[in-house]
């Protein structure tokens, strides 16, 4: 891997942001992994996004100053991202003015590398400012030019990130931004600034090396991946902690760097992290799940127990039901067809099936047993309510099929003295959910 080459973790979800003991805890491991750069932009930070003109305050900033020390000291690239497209006046320069300011407290305390975000906006602008630049495209990169200049005039070696408004495949088909955005990005925006781009999708199964080839002929540049596959701020009842995957080596080479956004949930990201560290290393050697492996064992060093040890069998389980978002892991994925096999067949033809998913049941009650008393508190609290949820939708099973295996006719469906109405599957997500039904193949109707 190249100097140049971004290869790292962005802080970019919606959420509560990472604390600063997080945050500096993990640039060794970081190193450790392989990995270089640190892209701090967590929408929730209010100054990044919603009220981007406002400065920091001094607490605000010390953080952010002793932030980019550790990084410095573990040699490790810090870059600072602003998105103020929200409400930005292109054609006002007293607004291009307070993003030099914004930048110049940073720059005061260490920053040297930053970004310009332009994601997740509507694709349109003022009458003024459609007079002044013709498209929205235009605007964003004669506001981003200009701080690419001023920046560069201080430190040469500075790095520009830009985020376009439509930043995957999707996006562009749908004309985000307007006719021609990413050709007119390819046009306009000066080289030497990199180009931000998520894939086909927001969340990207795979990214394919061809689809990267036609992206770069337009964009004028090879691009930077931020790459979503392990965030979870879209649907915070899961997590994920699968290996990654989906980025072929060919791909891997045709871009100017890899970032990852994140889980959440902090101490999630152990898994996804270490195995991105791994693939980038050697991507044409690189297997996902022979790295999983690796990454969960390791990962045992933050589960220290109080009293009950957690098992590297039973970590790797609940890791592989909170895999990645198109796919459970291979253990959970065994275990969803032998639960799906009992529910469907005679309890006559079962034999050892059931013994089987009682087997599993247990598991999930030990896991969650032991859980709750690693030192870890933060770790245990990213895992509680999912598998709670997980452990209560196992005790529900094990109800069910107790009472097929007694001889019960369930056609007529169950009473369950521990599942009552409103207090299983309750709430009006999950009321609404039932109304409308998504098949196999994200087709919706209405139940």
């Amino acid at each position: 891997m190249e100097p140049n080459y971004l290869a790292g973790v962005i802080e970019g979800f919606y959420g509560k942001p990472w604390t600063q003991e997080q945050r500096v805890s993990l640039l060794p491991r970081l190193v450790d992994w392989g990995l270089n750069t640190y892209f701090y932009c967590p929408k929730d930070d209010l100054k990044h996004r919603a009220i981007w003109r406002e400065s920091y305050a001094e607490k605000e900033l010390r953080q952010l100053a002793e932030l980019i020390d550790g990084c410095g000291h573990h040699g490790v690239r810090f870059i600072y991202g602003l998105s103020p497209g929200l409400d930005i006046r292109f054609s006002d320069e007293d607004e291009r003015t307070i993003i030099r300011q914004r930048l110049s407290q940073l720059i005061g305390v260490g920053a040297r590398h930053f970004a310009l975000l332009f994601d997740d906006l509507p694709g349109s602008m003022s009458d003024a400012d459609q007079q002044a630049f013709g498209s929205v495209a235009e605007a964003q990169c004669a506001v981003t030019n200009e701080i690419f200049d001023w920046l560069r005039e201080q430190f040469s070696e500075s790095r520009l990130l830009f985020c376009p408004t439509p930043y995957c495949d999707r996006m562009d088909r749908s004309n985000l931004g307007g006719d021609d955005y990413l050709d007119r990005i390819g046009t306009h925006l000066k080289p030497g600034i990199d180009c931000l781009w998520t894939g086909p999708e927001i969340i990207s199964q795979e990214i394919s090396a061809e689809s990267i080839r036609q992206l770069s002929d337009r964009i004028g540049r090879a691009p930077v991946i931020w790459d979503n596959l392990h965030a979870n701020d879209y649907d915070l009842r899961r997590l994920f902690c699968g290996p990654y995957s989906g980025r072929p080596a060919e791909t891997l080479r045709l871009v100017a760097g890899v970032m990852a956004n994140a889980n959440n949930e902090f101490g999630i990201n152990y898994v996804p992290f270490r195995t991105m560290g791994e693939c980038l290393s050697d991507p044409d050697s690189y297997q996902p799940r022979a790295a999983f492996e690796r990454a969960v064992a390791a990962w045992m060093e933050d589960y220290q127990p109080t009293r009950t040890a957690l098992q590297t069998e039973d970590l790797q389980l609940l890791a592989d039901c909170y895999y990645l978002p198109f796919e459970e892991g291979a253990e959970a994925t065994k275990m969803f067809a032998l639960i799906e096999r009992l529910l469907r067949s005679s309890s006559d033809s079962w034999g050892g099936d059931y013994d089987k998913f009682l087997a599993y049941e247990q598991r999930v009650e030990a896991i969650f047993e032991a859980l709750t008393e690693i030192h870890d508190r933060e770790l245990f609290y990213a895992w509680s309510r999912r598998v709670w949820e997980l452990r209560e939708e196992m005790g529900l099973i094990k109800d069910v099929l107790g009472r097929i295996k007694s001889g019960e006719d369930v056609a007529a469906g169950l009473e369950l003295e521990h599942h009552l109405p409103h207090t299983c599957r309750g709430g009006i997500t999950a009321r609404l959910q039932r109304l409308i039904e998504m098949d196999e193949n994200g087709r919706f109707s209405p139940a």
